[in-house]
């Protein structure tokens, strides 16, 4: 199948010179039909012809106003890799500018952005680089990518959730952190679609009933809005909008709630003309709806990293519906909408002036001052973080304020404000108020840290820290103490792993896997084994790259946790139900032997005095069985064979049903606490996403009481 062009060179000319008179129409056209040229006769996995592509590249980026060079270096975008043209005939067609932007978007194309830890983190330095020569190298790629997204499905299956899962894990979140939300959106929800199809038709399934009851919801709320605006004096222009089936997925699970209690689907906007105006706006609709305790965010006084302002606050609207309020200028909407390519766009010929405009080059020069500070999965970690995370503000008790990721801990707190500070940490209180290290920080709160003399970071500070600043200092602190312990883990973990295959870890096996591996000696091999910074796959493939575990075979329970004694008793922790694949700590007690919590378990700040009964262990790496019980707690529909499906549903998904009490029964519902025996926590979390969407399960939930006792599952390890 062959197709035309979506556009002619004088349509794009037409279009760039509506938002830019001065507009150079040679140079596109020039662009336009030398890469027509080029990818004559190559075709699109769908039939079209190949040129439509960058085209349509072309078209997303001038829909951002952008300058002339970026236009043509889409349309030129893939003619190194894909075509006989070259860097030099580049160069001596269309000049050094153009030809420097078509090679740093084509070495993009060519990392691999997957792959190890290694690798990929070398690839993100590559990224980054690219990116702190000239931004609009990303802003191509991004609407590269974007274009790409939207025809995916003349991808082959396997290729297609690659591609999904690449820009959900890399490119929506890098979109976001350049402040380009309505393409972070637009990116996230295609490939939800292609990675999650049925959870995403069930999301839409449930938002068209939502919406056949709510009538129309949004006209009518906007012009409530409206109208309290007008009678104020105050002009304003007020938007809704229905949020995308990712975005209320992800709320979802943010939230831990089902989609009948999410009632926030519908956002607002409500864009005027001043910072005054703003505030003034903001107490008009406080006074005349309800406010929803702690949904207010000022935005404008503390703007995000990439620039990002506005005043967000939820009220409850009509028929007590709750609705989620943004409030800016038009500036700050530019900035909202463009992000950084708000600096690059044009306006009447001349690059537009935006007070609000992002400098995302100080980010950019922040990370390339850690690339030859950090390790690779140090460096890895902070660019992730800082690409995912929004952030949170805080204060020290002389007022300073501290910037943190979002779900950052006491103990990011204290390593931002100082190393020393960090590693001399016992203690914090917050708002006058002592609680554990773990806490999550919240905006606005004033945070104080208590240090004593003799304190070393904790093994547990490792799970407990969220920035890479906090983790990079802690492991470093922690690498020369205790070396003998890991060696002890790692050979452990590498003598069961090499069991499984039947093989046995001797001196001469691991010295092997240690030269494969690069690494110094098999000392070092085991060491970084213990510290769970090398897997046992890479260890076996490195001796023996064609034998792989006995399919199907599972870890018993016995040796179900590395890292305790010979001979030594472990239980699972009834108020916090670990399950493999979740973060462990052990408690010893005294006739018991060792009880396993999860990391986060709130009964741990009981022992937070008493770090001599702390144990460090793991999960083993292997296939479990579905043998270990978590109660969920679950709200119904009392309506005839409902909860035969569930009990059906949860077969399917190979779990076991061990035990079912019903707490209450009313006329119209259940309130159920089910025992249900898993293989890991990633196959809980599948059962209870797919409950969780269920029309007739309004509630489920993992229970987790600290008031219950320890389990009875005891064995010898």
């Amino acid at each position: 199948m062959r197709s035309v062009p979506m556009i002619t060179a004088g349509e794009l000319v037409k279009l760039v010179g509506d938002y830019n008179p001065r507009v150079d129409s040679v140079l596109l056209r020039d662009a336009y039909q030398y890469s027509r040229e080029m990818h004559h006769g190559q075709y699109r996995r769908s039939g079209e012809d190949y040129f439509t592509h960058p085209v349509a590249v072309a078209l997303i980026l001038a829909e951002q106003k952008l300058d002339d060079a970026t236009i043509a270096t889409a349309l030129l975008h893939d003619t190194i890799e894909d075509t006989c043209a070259n860097y030099g005939t580049i160069e001596a067609k269309f000049g050094g500018e153009i030809a420097r932007l078509v090679d740093g978007v084509t070495k993009l194309t060519q990392l691999d952005l997957g792959g190890t830890e290694v690798r990929q983190a070398e690839n993100f330095r590559k990224l980054f680089m690219a990116m702190s020569e000239d931004l609009r190298v990303i802003l191509v790629k991004l609407s590269d990518r974007l274009h790409n997204m939207r025809t995916i499905k003349a991808l082959e299956p396997e290729k297609r959730k690659k591609k999904a899962v690449e820009t959900m894990e890399i490119y929506a979140p890098l979109a976001g952190r350049m402040g380009m939300h309505w393409m972070r959106e637009e990116l996230e929800d295609i490939a939800f679609e292609v990675t999650s199809p049925d959870v995403r038709e069930s999301i839409m399934h449930r938002f068209d009933i939502l919406k056949a009851e709510a009538e129309d919801m949004i006209n009518r709320i906007t012009s409530d809005m409206q109208k309290v605006l007008e009678e104020a004096g105050i002009e304003a222009q007020v938007i809704g909008r229905e949020k995308k089936p990712y975005s209320i997925w992800r709320k979802m699970q943010e939230k831990n709630i089902g989609f009948a209690r999410l009632s926030d689907i519908y956002g607002f906007r409500v864009i005027t003309g001043s910072v005054n105006d703003c505030y003034a706006i903001l107490g008009e609709i406080h006074r005349q709806w309800r406010a929803v305790p702690g949904r207010f965010k000022d935005y404008i006084s503390q703007p995000k990293s990439n620039g990002y302002r506005s005043i967000h606050t939820t009220v409850l609207g009509r028929a007590a519906k709750r609705v989620e309020m943004q409030i800016r200028t038009r500036d700050m909407h530019e900035v909202a909408e463009s992000g950084v390519a708000a600096h690059w766009s044009y306006r009447d010929g001349v690059k537009a002036e935006n007070p609000y405009s992002a400098d995302s080059t100080l980010w950019l020069s922040s990370l390339r001052g850690r690339f030859d500070e950090e390790s690779h999965e140090d460096f890895l970690e902070a660019v992730k973080l800082e690409m995912y995370a929004d952030k949170v503000f805080c204060f020290t008790p002389k007022g300073d304020v501290v910037k943190l990721p979002q779900g950052a801990t006491l103990i990011d707190f204290a390593y931002a404000i100082h190393t020393r500070i960090g590693h001399a940490c016992v203690g914090a209180k917050v708002d006058g108020m002592l609680v554990p290290l773990w806490t999550q920080i919240k905006n606005g709160q004033s945070v104080e840290v208590i240090t004593a003399e003799g304190q070393t970071p904790q093994e547990v500070w490792l799970s407990i820290a969220k920035t890479g600043k906090a983790r990079s200092a802690i492991k470093r602190s922690l690498k020369d103490l205790d070396r003998s312990r890991y060696i002890k883990l790692g050979r452990a973990l590498a003598r069961s792993a090499f069991e499984q295959i039947g093989k046995r870890a001797s001196d001469r096996a691991l010295d092997t896997a240690a030269r494969t591996l690069g690494l110094e000696d098999r000392y070092e091999l085991m060491v970084r084994m213990g510290r769970g910074e090398l897997y046992a796959d890479s260890i076996l493939n490195a001796v023996y790259p064609d034998i792989s575990p006995k399919e199907g075979s599972e870890v018993s329970w016995a040796n179900a946790v590395i890292g305790l004694e010979t001979d030594q008793r472990f239980e699972r922790a009834r108020c916090c139900q670990p399950l493999p694949g979740e973060r462990i700590v052990g408690i010893m007690f005294r006739g018991k032997g060792v009880v396993i919590h999860a990391i986060d378990c709130d009964a741990l700040v009981e022992y937070e005095n008493q770090p001599e009964r702390w144990v460090d262990i793991y999960w083993h790496g292997g296939k479990h069985p579905a043998s270990y019980a978590v109660t969920l707690e679950m709200t119904i529909g009392n309506d005839s064979g409902v909860l035969g499906r569930i009990c059906t549903l949860i077969g399917e998904r190979k779990a076991n049903i061990s035990d079912l009490k019903i707490v209450d029964r009313k006329p119209d519902f259940y309130r159920l606490e089910m025992d249900v025996e898993f293989r890991d926590v990633e196959q809980m979390h599948a059962l209870i996403s797919l409950l969780d969407i269920e029309s007739n399960v309004a509630e489920v939930a993992r229970s987790r009481d600290p008031k219950r006792v320890a389990g009875s599952e005891i064995s010898h390890a």
